[in-house]
């Protein structure tokens, strides 16, 4: 299928070898320093920025949407200090880890909005389609102040496409050679008075089996995504937005006999997962003369799972909600941001067999205020944030960045900020426990988790020759967590929960290099990390936390070509028994094509020394009626190779 794949687009293009094997390339993974900021809400330019902000724009998400149409896993995992985790084999469930930190420390937003946590912050999170985004902010390091606890590690804000004058259409048609077939849709168009964004996605993926153990590498799945949303204009200073974004998925993984309907008293293992996620949101923005903007937003997010496995079922419900209203005023060389907002989630379990975590709810009421202001070539941003909870008592959370220019080409920031994480039982963890195993929080004698986050970098920036650049960034980090929560078993191995008396920390340092010379776009990235957990007397290594970790990418265009390669290095990890993994090497290479004005070819291969886990050991031990999996630490689903169509008006 690979072969036929390759003939068929050498034979359409009647491309020149030599041409492509002189310039590969993947992906370009171009953080861009020039677009304007959402997340710091002062619209400030990126390179003015105080705060530590990283954005995947545009350009990025439109070709991203022809490599990886289904998501936006792959594209956040080339950014340095950010490592996409897959959780389990079976479901092929994965969080982002940013420095070192576990998923739950991550904050993931849409449109500003946290629409994913504890229950509903699992499955299906990162299969958002890059075709319907229009960049994507990461925060590394504490974001507290303006947007609660939850953002110990960082955040990930995941911003929408807004309709522009012209009309805009795209479609997409997707296969690789796991047989995974994406069919996506995008329109837009602004009026006079009211627009409208529109996307449609469907994907389907066949079970596979690639190490031939008898278990699925790759689940079946199955999934739908709408989002509408509606934009009206009632006057040129003022934007009311109603959107709505469904998201359907049925996955199944687990013994290849029973996903073919062949099970009978050894083949019976299986787990399938049935997901409904409704989210609902309304934004109204009003700027005013003086330019300032009063903003209000609302959503709500329903997330229905329904699991069933050989031995157990599970039927629950998560409703998450939230409701802000902010002020925005712009005095002089200061911007002031004055606002509050009520957040909250609610889990309720309506059947099952084997589970043992009741209805519960954890809410806050935050009020935060923030204000940058300008000093010649220095920008400070002051913020303090007061929280109360329902369940976990009351957070104070002040936060400081500064940023300083020497000159054109210098650059320094620096901050410090809280953070506060309240317990859940059903948050993201390294690995996927069992559902029937995990007992629930005990309030009475569980406090939340705290942390105090600092982050500093030099950056360095020239310009030279014709059209030719260079951006080095340097930056190191420090994130302390106090009475860290962890999972535990107890004799009758269930897995309960409680504070440990000494923290978790995490610290290193993220070194990239950005340049285009002679054409040639690269990027050249390393991290290093140390995450240790204090509370160990030995072997206090974070889990499957990597210490080093190199990527490079490098990008040429020729006239209606591009073609580029990526690649990523990943240093030895700690297992859970403490034992070393191997280090790896991932690679990839991708070719498109511009045919005519409206369509694009994309050839893209991922993972090309096939890499997989499952070459270095048995992905699972126990019986296979019974098995249970190891923890993931590099890819187990192999060589992939896949083709994408797009047309556009």
């Amino acid at each position: 299928m690979k072969k036929l794949i390759l003939f068929f687009v050498i034979q359409l293009f009647n491309f020149n070898y030599a041409q492509i094997k002189d310039s590969a390339k993947v992906k370009e993974k171009n953080i861009d320093e020039v677009i304007i900021v959402a997340s710091s809400r002062t619209q400030q330019k990126i390179e003015n920025s105080p705060q530590k902000i990283e954005i995947l724009g545009k350009e990025e998400m439109q070709e991203e949407s022809g490599i990886k149409p289904a998501g936006i896993a792959s594209i956040l995992g080339d950014i340095s200090g950010v490592q996409i985790q897959q959780t389990s084999a079976i479901s092929g469930n994965s969080n982002v880890r940013i420095q070192g930190l576990d998923g739950r420390y991550t904050q993931i937003l849409k449109d500003g909005m946290p629409l994913f946590d504890g229950f509903s912050g699992g499955l299906g999170v990162l299969n958002i389609p890059p075709l319907d985004l229009q960049q994507v902010e990461i925060i590394k390091g504490s974001a507290s102040t303006l947007y609660g606890g939850g953002a110990i590690g960082g955040l990930v804000n995941i911003i929408s496409r807004k309709p522009t004058t012209k009309q805009e259409l795209t479609a997409l048609a997707n296969y690789s050679t796991l047989s995974e077939k994406n069919l996506n849709l995008y329109a837009s168009k602004k009026y006079n008075f009211l627009g409208y964004t529109f996307f449609a996605g469907y994907t389907s993926q066949n079970a596979k089996d690639i190490n031939k153990d008898g278990f699925s590498d790759v689940p079946e799945i199955n999934s739908v995504v709408v989002h509408p949303k509606l934009f009206l204009y009632p006057s040129s200073n003022s934007t009311i937005s109603l959107g709505w974004s469904g998201t359907f998925d049925k996955n199944l993984g687990g013994d290849m006999q029973v996903i073919n309907g062949n099970s009978n008293v050894n083949h019976q293992y299986f787990e399938q997962n049935k997901t409904k996620r409704n989210s609902y949101e309304l934004i109204f923005e009003q700027k005013f003369n003086d330019n300032s903007k009063l903003s209000l937003k609302n959503s709500i997010s329903n997330f229905d799972r329904n699991f069933l496995s050989n031995n157990n079922l599970l039927k629950a419900k998560q409703t998450n909600y939230f409701s802000e209203l902010s002020y925005i005023k712009n005095i002089q060389k200061s911007t002031l941001v004055i606002g509050t907002d009520v957040q909250g989630s609610k889990f309720s379990p309506k059947d099952y067999q084997f589970f043992q975590v009741p209805q519960f709810e954890n809410n806050s009421f935050g009020i935060f205020i923030q204000n940058s202001i300008k000093f010649n070539n220095t920008n400070i941003e002051a913020g303090i944030r007061q929280d109360f909870t329902n369940n976990y008592g009351n957070f104070f959370l002040p936060q400081i960045a500064v940023i300083h220019h020497f000159n054109e080409r210098w650059a320094a920031r620096a901050g410090i900020g809280l953070g506060y994480k309240v317990p859940n039982a059903l948050s993201p963890s390294v690995y996927d426990y069992p559902i029937e195993n995990i007992l629930p929080i005990d309030i009475q004698n569980t406090i939340a988790e705290k942390s105090v986050g600092y982050n500093a970098e030099f950056n360095y920036k020239k310009k030279f020759g014709d059209d030719n650049e260079i951006f080095i960034n340097q930056a190191f980090f420090l994130t302390q967590i106090n009475h860290p929560i962890t999972g535990n078993i107890n004799s009758e191995g269930n897995i309960y929960f409680k504070n440990e008396n000494k923290p978790v920390i995490s610290k290193g340092f993220d070194t990239y290099i950005k340049a285009t010379l002679d054409e040639w776009e690269l990027y050249l990235g390393y991290t290093f990390t140390i995450a240790e957990n204090k509370f160990l007397e030995k072997n206090q290594f974070i889990p499957l936390t990597p210490k080093h970790r190199f990527a490079m990418t490098a990008l040429k265009e020729f006239n209606t070509w591009k073609a580029g390669i990526e690649a990523s290095y990943t240093g030895k990890q700690h297992r859970l028994d403490y034992t070393f993994t191997p280090s790896y090497l991932f690679m990839a290479a991708m070719i498109s094509k511009d045919v005519g004005k409206h369509f694009t070819l994309v050839l893209n291969c991922e993972n090309l020394l096939d890499y997989r886990q499952s070459k270095k050991e048995s992905l699972y031990f126990g019986s296979i009626s019974n098995p249970t999996f190891y923890p993931l630490w590099s890819p187990i689903d192999g060589r992939v190779i896949n083709l994408s169509v797009k047309w556009k008006l």
